[in-house]
């Protein structure tokens, strides 16, 4: 580690640190003239990663730092254009910028495959930052504004809207104003209430950013590969930066007179720890009344106690991480069990960062006492001591999950310890090697006693008085937001006046065209596109092994690879009966891959399929050498052994009719892992007590998950989509809701049945036929990559015909397969949006020709400042609007998220769509030339780490059937995409998706909203359906609650 001993340019090096464990170099600089930070992380990656900080300090709930968020990208003084900073990201090999608002800071980001295109644009996006326009046209669209209708709208408005009275953000915003005395910035929402949004005005806006957004109260944090240097950053900022901000006076070094570090020398700094136990009720609105939720939380140490802040971390994961885990145990594996979670947080602050702990789905007679029983058990786990076998345990899988999540995304892991520093940090920098010194202060823990532990659970969680937030659902709130605001609306049309509506619509029209004007293309296209030769790709070496006798079933079987990996494989013992796919990269890790087709599961079954997975790695294991396992040894010695291991449904957002296990562990306990997998799948044990358990959860977490206006669309979806043989329909809330009261009735009364059922499932899971595994990362260093698998599965893999990868289009319903006229909207009282849904038939097959230009076309629709961004989420219509293809399928969609105006939402991507194919919109080149650079961000991403590289190859290969490299094959496709392309595949496949007669909709709405849309789809010629979300009478009149573990107060705009 250095410091100041160097400079470059105008700038001085603050600090550099090496780290000793991983190939990072970070080095931090500061402008002697404008006091600007730069800090660089310099390592191997194809990416760039920019996250430009603002500590951002508010002290009331007007939701300035919010706002300016999404208004920096309307415009700045030297590109006074909205979008051109996304358009021109896009052209420089990203997929956009974004951005977040915190409680603390505002973080804008940007991505990009190789240096050029970020080092172009650097310049560009601080212009934006530090002089944006912030017109008053933008705040209407972008903010908040009053349409035609008298309805209130904008784009942070609708997302506000999305956010406000849900439990996370009511019982959060409480416990800020709880946890700080009044003048702390700490107790403020920073995201904008809504009554705080509707008399906000642009005045008030540029004035908070004359004050925050100064150069030197912003740090450029860059990290990812240069191939020249930190020098080439600091040249460009140098040369095309700090002129600028010269040029606008505020060259008044690093600290100018009068100016106070945001939180650290202002009241926001004073956090006064409470005397005594405090506790409040918060409702939110909610049918379901049978489950709330709650949290707790406590003052811990400074900042810059980072040992000590490590330790409470994994202190918090000791108690409850694993179904083993003290708090777990005790809390939510029972067969009534009083939560579902429980998950100890941690915000930095000043002075002192909070402890929340957050607690989900508790039932309502318990929430009262909930916290002084918690407490209890906390007393009674430092009377008993720290099991100090399983906390070495934990330690030492924090850390392999810490390596393993270097080797994959080294930026992302340490960009919070590095924002954190710039907030709260010592100026000089000398914070920064122990806020980053992670795998040494494991080192220190691991000399830790049993007495070390219980004295920090003593001293944070139970000696001082805890801030307990009790999140109580209320049917009776639900009804009551729904009427005062639509008297809110009545008396705002009747204030207005139709005078009033008409001059509303009138500047909103206005508005909309001020910042439409069209970009001249001359400031795009003198932004070079770079060269995709520049990118260096991850080399893979792939072997995939049939299995005996079988013969390829599609194009990506075949090897044609260097003959280091085929030759390590075939001198490893026999061929084997069944499928392997090796794909060789370099890393520390390994992790294996099995595929279970779900194809010969009995329809009748599906729906236990649910439980099966939340109960896979918890059940008791027979094992193969004859050793019998207690689910808790399960437990323990697979967090003992191995990185990472998960179940799902699918792969990669795709392949949902297979069942996917995942098991990563170090190269060293390869064998390990294979016979993980093997008794997982064979010898697990199902008994009544593990299933009642498993059952009692799920049930206990449905009220939570069906609050969720996505998971609800999602559910509604595939249920008017698929048939019975489709496993996402048998498992979605809206079916479960209904089975799991059955199941769990079942096994009560019989059991043995039950059991019989689940034993079935694994028969039909286990043909040989259907089963596929993968074993990807480093296999060159395995002693026996091949022989292993033949030693754990030669008995219960017999020689069989491979049979396909089952795909979701084979279990289309009638309705999937000719999507007509058809709309569902139904009734959500959580939520003040919408979500909504449109869907068509289109192709289907992963090497389909007509693929590419498909593809191309939805990103000239989908991206940032394109399309359906400036006609929908532009107007302040909704927070998203995209549309998607599921290839699997065969269906493409029309989705809007956040909506507070769907019906206009949806005319206005039809007219967008109609414009475009009749030509009254024009299809600009620029358009298709950013979209088609974008993408090369998105392939890049996709493969930018050894291990997304290896999966990504047996995923081409092994499931869809295509070339390991048709990714990268894939650019050269879309480069070949012209505009007729674009315009025959918009009138082909995208105009019928705004066709009720080829098309079905979906709608999730407020309570208040549902009518009107409903009648609105009616009009364009759909047979609606109206629905609303059962709820069991019992459980209103019992009354209850539910939680969330939101565990931060992150506004996060996503821009």
């Amino acid at each position: 580690m250095s410091n100041a001993t160097e400079s470059h340019s105008g700038f001085d090096l603050v600090r550099r640190v090496k780290l000793d464990y991983t190939d990072v170099v970070v080095s931090k600089w500061r402008s002697r003239r404008t006091g600007l930070t730069v800090v660089h992380m310099d390592y191997e990656a194809p990416i760039v990663n920019g996250y430009f900080v603002i500590a951002t300090e508010i002290f009331d709930d007007s939701g300035c730092p919010h706002t300016l968020e999404h208004l920096v990208f309307m415009g700045s003084e030297k590109y006074p254009h909205k979008g051109v900073l996304d358009l021109l990201a896009n052209r420089g090999f990203s997929n956009g910028t974004n951005a977040w608002t915190d409680t603390d800071h505002t973080a804008y980001t940007i991505s990009t495959a190789g240096e050029q295109g970020f080092l172009q644009l650097l310049p560009i996006y601080v212009d934006h930052i530090l002089y944006p326009t912030i017109t008053k046209a933008a705040f209407v669209t972008e903010v908040h504004h009053i349409n035609g209708q008298g309805q209130n709208s904008g784009v942070v408005y609708s997302e506000m809207q999305g956010r406000e009275n849900t439990s996370g953000d009511l019982m959060s915003l409480r416990l800020q104003q709880m946890s700080d005395p009044p003048g702390s910035a700490y107790r403020s929402e920073t995201g904008g209430l809504m009554e705080a949004l509707r008399r906000l005005t642009p005045e008030q806006i540029r004035q908070y950013h004359s004050t925050y957004y100064a150069p030197h109260n912003l740090s450029l944090i860059v990290t990812g590969k240069l191939s020249s240097g930190t020098e080439s950053l600091l040249d460009v900022i140098e040369e095309h930066v700090e002129p600028s901000i010269i040029a606008h006076g505020q060259d008044k070094g690093p600290r100018p007179p009068g100016w106070k570090r945001p939180f650290l020398e202002t009241p926001s700094a004073n956090r006064i720890p409470v005397s005594k136990p405090v506790k409040e009720t918060v409702e939110f609105p909610e049918q379901d009344e049978s489950v709330g939720e709650l949290v707790m939380s406590f003052l811990g140490p400074a900042p810059d106690r980072h040992l000590e802040r490590k330790a409470l971390d994994i202190l918090g994961t000791y108690l409850t991480s694993s179904a083993t885990a003290p708090l777990t145990k005790e809390y939510v594996e029972t067969d009534s069990p009083l939560c579902t979670y429980i998950y100890f947080g941690e915000d930095i602050r000043a002075t002192r960062i909070s402890l929340p702990v957050y607690i989900g789905s508790v039932p309502t007679e318990h929430l009262n006492d909930f916290s002084d029983r918690f407490r209890k058990s906390l007393q009674r786990i430092i009377e008993d001591g720290i099991d100090m076998s399983r906390m070495q345990m934990v330690i030492n899988r924090d850390e392999r999950q810490l390596r393993s999540k270097l080797e994959s995304a080294k930026g992302d892991t340490f960009s919070g310890a590095v924002i954190s520093d710039f907030l709260y940090g010592a100026a000089d920098g000398s914070d920064l090697k122990a806020a980053m010194d992670d795998i040494n202060q494991y080192a220190e823990l691991r000399t830790w006693e049993s007495k070390c532990w219980t004295d920090l659970l003593r001293s944070y969680y139970v000696d001082p008085p805890a801030i307990v937030v009790i999140g109580k659902p209320s049917a009776e709130l639900a009804g009551r937001l729904e009427r005062e605001e639509k008297d809110r609306i009545a008396k705002q049309v009747e204030t207005l006046g139709p005078e009033g509506l008409e001059k509303a619509a009138a500047l909103l029209e206005s508005s909309k065209a001020e910042h439409d004007k069209p970009i001249p293309k001359e400031i795009l296209t003198s932004f070079p596109v770079p060269d995709v030769k520049s990118i260096s790709w991850i080399p893979v070496q792939s072997v995939q092994e049939l299995g005996l006798g079988r013969k390829p079933l599609g194009a990506g079987s075949a090897n044609s690879e260097p003959p280091e990996l085929s030759k390590l494989i075939e001198t490893d013992g026999s061929p084997l009966p069944f499928f392997v796919e090796y794909d060789n990269v370099k890393s520390d890790f390994v992790a294996i891959h099995g595929c279970f087709s779900l194809n010969k599961i009995p329809n009748s079954l599906r729906p236990y399929l649910w439980t099966y997975l939340t109960s896979f790695f918890s059940l008791p294991v027979n094992r193969q050498s004859g050793e019998t396992l207690s689910h808790e040894q399960v437990v323990n010695q697979l967090d003992d052994e191995t990185v990472s291991y998960d179940v799902n449904f699918g792969v990669a957002g795709a392949f949902s009719e297979t069942l996917v296990i995942n098991i990563k562990v170090e190269t060293s306990a390869y064998e390990k892992a294979v016979a993980w997998l093997r008794d997982l799948v064979y010898g697990s044990v199902f008994t009544k007590d593990r299933l009642q358990i498993n059952i009692a959860k799920i049930q206990q977490n449905i009220p939570e998950l069906k609050r969720d206006g996505n998971n609800v669309l999602s559910s509604l979806w595939t249920e008017t989509v698929y048939g019975d043989s489709n496993t996402a329909r048998a498992n979605n809330i809206l079916t479960q809701m209904d089975f799991m009261p059955t199941l769990a009735e079942q096994l009560s009364q019989n059991p043995d049945k039950v059991i019989a059922t689940f034993e079935e499932i694994r028969k039909h899971i286990t043909n040989p036929s259907g089963v596929r595994f993968s074993v990807t990362g480093n296999v060159l260093q395995l002693k026996a990559p091949r022989s292993t698998w033949g030693k754990y599965f030669h008995d219960v893999l017999p020689a069989s015909p491979l049979a396909p990868v089952p795909l979701t289009r084979d279990t289309l319903s009638q309705l999937g397969k000719n999507p007509v006229k058809t709309a569902t909207v139904m009734k959500l009282p959580t939520i003040e949006s919408s979500y909504v849904m449109h869907s068509t038939k289109a192709i289907s097959g992963f090497d389909h020709q007509e693929y590419p230009a498909i593809r191309v076309t939805m990103e000239v629709l989908n991206a940032t400042e394109s399309y359906l961004w400036r006609y929908i989420r532009g107007s302040g219509l909704a927070y998203g609007a995209y549309v998607s293809l599921d290839i699997e399928a065969g269906l493409l969609s029309f989705s809007l998220y956040r909506s507070s105006n769907s019906m206009a939402g949806f005319e206005e991507a039809a007219k967008v769509v109609k414009g475009l194919v009749d030509g009254s919109v024009e299809l600009d080149q620029t358009v298709i030339d950013s979209a088609k650079s974008s993408m090369v961000y998105g392939v890049t991403k996709r493969i930018s780490t050894p291990g997304r590289a290896a999966m990504v190859s047996f995923i081409n290969q092994a499931l869809k059937g295509v070339p390991k490299d048709y990714d990268v094959e894939l650019l050269k496709k879309y480069q070949d995409v012209t505009k007729e392309d674009i315009l025959q595949t918009l009138k082909k496949y995208f105009l019928p998706l705004f066709d009720p007669s080829t098309s079905v909709a979906i709608v999730v709405t407020a309570p208040s909203k549902a009518e009107e849309i409903g009648t609105g789809l009616q009009s364009l010629g759909f047979e609606v359906t109206q629905r609303e979300l059962a709820v069991d009478p019992e459980d209103l009149e019992e009354g209850s609650e539910s939680s969330n573990d939101s565990d931060s107060n992150n506004d996060d705009s996503q821009k």
